[in-house]
């Protein structure tokens, strides 16, 4: 159980979590900026590579990173799409309005080396698609909507009117796309096309969703992850002749309540060597099939609702995809609530925005281990922000472990950290301090809030794409105290999209720079891992969107509190809303939280709201205790509608808010008149 508050001291920084890139750079404005070339000066976004078998070094490619050493330019028209479509140089091509294309059904021919990515949600491809041909490569295409093709006819035989179409390609990632509602398929890869990546989709209302073949040769290699693929009748993905095929998290769901069946899931044939790991398949009929000549293995997915066939083996040597690739698993049991709320296009993608405090360009400062970048560690570049800047400094940290302490003081504002990985777990700020931790200069312990790994005292700081995480080895020291935070922020305005914030006691400090002042902290498709109070402070707080994993204690044992709120009164706490708590610990071992009146102070009116979640058996069925003499009935927690195996009724232990009290209680309200938007 906790050591408890009485050690806290009083937080003078936050924790910094990495964002998507923004703005245009301009370098040589701080100390030790170096101009870059051409690739370094484009937005994080633009920088980013595929993971997945598009990483892959062959065919005389080297990974796959699209139109990056070209010039960026923005379209609005059909004409303008295809003339920097089909050109021969490299682009960077955002899509910035809903280009209707003419005729309906026109696939617009792609050449190699470029990136179509659409302006946060506004790219659209409307009533057309896109065609790679032979021989064509090194092509990203991300965060479009590729929408209406369909033409009446659900089984449509009559036209090939794709979302994506690649005939003989290689070195293609197909990443954060919303493709829906086609004549044919959503996308085909056929004919041999290889090296191919196929990411963070959602693919949706037709009748064909994904096929990969048209192929007597077993040449082709594929990854397919978190996708959600949901209302389509069939190829979900079939993959036939592929030589690897690694499908992993994707989300496969049939809806009852509509008029669409699937006829089967995902399908490996002919000579198909598929590794399927980790996925989720809702209500599908037929969820995983094979053919006799081919090899499906199958290991640690969910099957909910599910008949039919659900086959595995085949005459095939199974295959590791490490071998190709580096990539991390996420719990089969998350994959729903973490692409409903992460599939598709994001609005921090392919975007320029700049901060409201001033119309100035973002500047943006690079960090590698490698010194490929302009500084080696995170907090060399968070120094080499200028004092009470007035713009947005975007601080993009390539893929990575940085062991180290990083603080964001309250005089440097507008800084946003984001990883430049594929994925949130690419690029790792990582420390291990604990309240109990001598300083090396022996002037005593660091505190609870002096142990973050990142902390972060500066408004309008944003964090995306990365993992934050404090790994104090509790086993190894009993003897002191156990509190150690992976990020803490003391501000306002703070927001955290597409993160993990992963610890043991202590984990999220969400605090602000004084009793009396605003700090609101709203973070939304992310993890936060933890076991004790791990999500605590006096902020104004809202975890949205987002799944919380309980942690069993370095012992083995199930016993822990989600939320530890020290509100003060007349401030708005803790709000979990449209999120899913779950975890492998034992049932009705975790409470949802408890009061803690910092320092005994019996003026605060801690607070914690948890409204239309998802909670596992874990949650106890009183799911609200008391702490340090304080009762948790004096102060305010409640519920409303949560879902799953750990929600329960109202009662006296479990207070439920009425209709008319949760619509006070709504998102907008913790937040207060601000719009979070990435910048």
């Amino acid at each position: 159980m906790a050591q408890h508050r009485r050690r806290r001291t009083a937080l003078a920084f936050t924790v910094p979590l990495a964002l998507t890139a923004a703005g245009t750079l301009a370098y040589g404005l701080f100390p030790g900026a170096q101009p870059k070339a051409s690739a370094a000066t484009l937005p994080a976004w633009a920088t980013a590579t595929a993971d997945g078998f598009a990483s892959v070094n062959a065919l005389g490619q080297n990974g796959t990173y699209g139109g990056r050493d070209g010039k960026t330019v923005t379209v609005k028209t059909q004409a303008d799409l295809e003339k920097y479509a089909t050109a021969s140089d490299p682009y960077v091509i955002v899509v910035a309005a809903a280009i209707n294309i003419d005729p309906v059904g026109k696939e617009i021919k792609v050449q190699s080396n470029k990136t179509i990515v659409g302006s946060g949600t506004a790219g659209q491809i409307v009533g057309g698609g896109f065609f790679l041909g032979q021989g064509i490569h090194n092509v990203i295409i991300r965060n479009l909507t590729i929408r209406d093709t369909y033409q009446g006819t659900w089984n449509d035989k009559d036209h090939d009117f794709d979302g994506i179409q690649m005939d003989g390609a290689h070195h293609v990632w197909i990443d954060h796309n919303d493709i829906r509602h086609m004549a044919d398929g959503l996308i085909d890869s056929r004919k041999d096309t290889s090296y191919l990546t196929v990411s963070w989709n959602k693919l949706s209302q037709d009748n064909k969703a994904f096929g990969i073949g048209w192929t007597p040769n077993v040449t082709a290699n594929i990854t397919v992850h978190h996708n959600w693929i949901r209302e389509t009748e069939q190829r979900n993905p079939s993959t036939d002749n592929v030589a690897h095929a690694h499908l992993y998290n994707n989300y496969l769901e049939d809806d009852a309540g509509t008029d669409i069946k699937s006829s089967y899931g995902d399908y490996s044939r002919g000579e198909t060597n598929m590794l399927l790991e980790n996925s989720y398949f809702q209500g599908i009929n037929n969820p995983v099939i094979r053919d006799s000549t081919a090899t499906l293995v199958q290991r640690g997915s969910v099957f909910s609702g599910t008949s039919g066939r659900n086959e595995s083996g085949g005459p095939g040597a199974a295959w590791d995809p490490k071998g190709y690739y580096s990539y991390t698993l996420d719990n089969a049991a998350d994959v729903p609530s973490l692409l409903k709320s992460g599939a598709g296009p994001r609005s921090s993608i392919g975007t320029t925005a700049t901060t409201t405090s001033t119309s100035a360009a973002a500047t943006t400062l690079t960090v590698a281990k490698d010194g490929s970048g302009q500084y080696t560690t995170v907090q060399a570049a968070v120094n080499a922000v200028p004092a009470n800047n007035t713009s947005r400094v975007v601080i993009a940290v390539k893929p990575g472990t940085y062991r180290e302490l990083v603080k964001v003081p309250a005089n440097k504002p507008h800084v946003t950290i984001q990883g430049t990985g594929a994925s949130r777990k690419d690029t790792v700020i990582v420390y291990n301090n604990a309240a109990g931790t001598q300083k090396p200069d022996g002037s005593g312990t660091y505190g609870t809030g002096g142990s973050a790994t990142v902390a972060v005292d500066a408004d309008d700081f944003q964090a995306r794409n990365l993992t934050i995480s404090n790994d104090f080895d509790e086993a190894a020291h009993q003897d002191i105290a156990q509190q150690a935070v992976a990020l803490r922020t003391s501000s306002d305005k703070v927001f955290l999209d597409g993160v993990i914030v992963s610890g043991d006691q202590d984990t999220l400090l969400v605090d602000t720079a004084a009793k009396e002042k605003l700090g609101r902290v709203y973070m939304s498709n992310s993890y936060v891992v933890g076991n004790v109070d791990f999500i605590f402070g006096r902020a104004t707080a809202v975890i949205d969107k987002s799944v919380i994993t309980l942690k069993k204690r370095y012992n083995g044992t199930s016993a822990g509190f989600v939320t530890a709120p020290s509100t003060a009164a007349n401030r708005k706490g803790i709000l979990i809303a449209n999120s899913t708590v779950n975890g492998d610990v034992s049932d009705r071992s975790f409470y949802l939280g408890r009061p803690w009146h910092a320092g005994g102070d019996a003026t605060l009116d801690p607070q914690t709201t948890v409204r239309n979640t998802s909670l596992s058996a874990a949650v106890r069925t009183t799911p609200w205790t008391d702490m340090s003499g304080f009762s948790w009935k004096d102060d305010r927690f409640a519920e409303y509608k949560n879902t799953g195996a750990g929600s329960g009724a109202a009662s006296s232990d479990r207070p439920q808010l009425t209709d008319a009290q949760a619509a006070d209680q709504e998102v907008a309200d913790w937040l207060a008149g601000w719009t979070p938007t990435a910048s």
